[in-house]
């Protein structure tokens, strides 16, 4: 079943977010970086194919049977935008992101992420779109991710910067709830365990699939257990 894009799951989202106690992570070795939650609307069967070959976006990594790295079949009612990242970037090439990147200069996290919002999707939105901010979330790669659920007031029409941006598609939020999200597996480089949200023919991992782990649990259900704990898959450590 999908999930009614309207004013009630707006006020919903808003409510949860700002009875939520935040966890904000404080690590001077750590770059702050912002990624943009952008609530949208979707319609079922639009889905697009990524207009890059498929092993581009895969980069090697072994995926398990019956998965391609194709999001497909994941659009209907309330979304968020969901990139593919370029393949020809300096890190985290090809891989599945939420728009976002570093804090400039005097920068807030709110002020970054509407910023890389335009930059990377070409959607310019704001500052009275946010609904409020998910927790931190450091990452292995040296960062402390600050995510900010931004309600976008309709669909919205991306229009990707190539150099940074493959692809974004509009995955429905009722994704996030499949029966077999979220998975947990462990990996002898860490006592945590590794949190995978299948979505479409892939599985996004941390600390996407952290935000978007907290974005169900929060957001649509209210719960607000951590998710900075969970780890990362060592592909995403460098």
């Amino acid at each position: 079943m999908t999930i009614t894009y309207d004013d009630a799951l707006c006020e919903r989202f808003r409510a949860n977010l700002e009875v939520h106690r935040r966890r904000v992570a404080i690590d001077p070795t750590k770059r702050h970086a912002a990624v943009a939650v952008v609530i949208v609307d979707s319609e079922l069967g639009e889905d697009r194919v990524d207009p890059a070959p498929v092993d581009d976006w895969i980069a090697g990594r072994p995926m398990e049977a019956g998965l391609d790295g194709r999001m497909v079949d994941v659009s209907g009612g309330a979304a968020f935008l969901l990139c593919r990242r370029a393949s020809r970037l300096n890190s985290h090439a090809a891989q599945w992101a939420l728009p976002g990147g570093r804090l400039d200069a005097g920068e807030t996290a709110v002020d970054a992420a509407l910023r890389e919002l335009d930059e990377e999707v070409g959607v310019r939105l704001p500052e009275s779109s946010v609904l409020g901010l998910l927790d931190d979330y450091p990452t292995r790669s040296g960062y402390v991710i600050t995510p900010v659920v931004i309600w976008g007031g309709g669909r919205l029409d991306p229009r990707p910067s190539p150099a940074e941006v493959v692809a974004v598609y509009r995955v429905g939020l009722h994704q996030l709830q499949r029966d077999d999200s979220p998975r947990y597996i462990t990996i002898p480089e860490s006592p945590r365990p590794v949190v995978q949200i299948p979505l479409g023919n892939d599985l996004i991992h941390a600390p996407t699939g952290a935000v978007l782990l907290q974005l169900r649990w929060l957001c649509l259900e209210g719960r607000h257990d951590p998710v900075d704990e969970l780890e990362q898959p060592v592909f995403a450590w460098q």
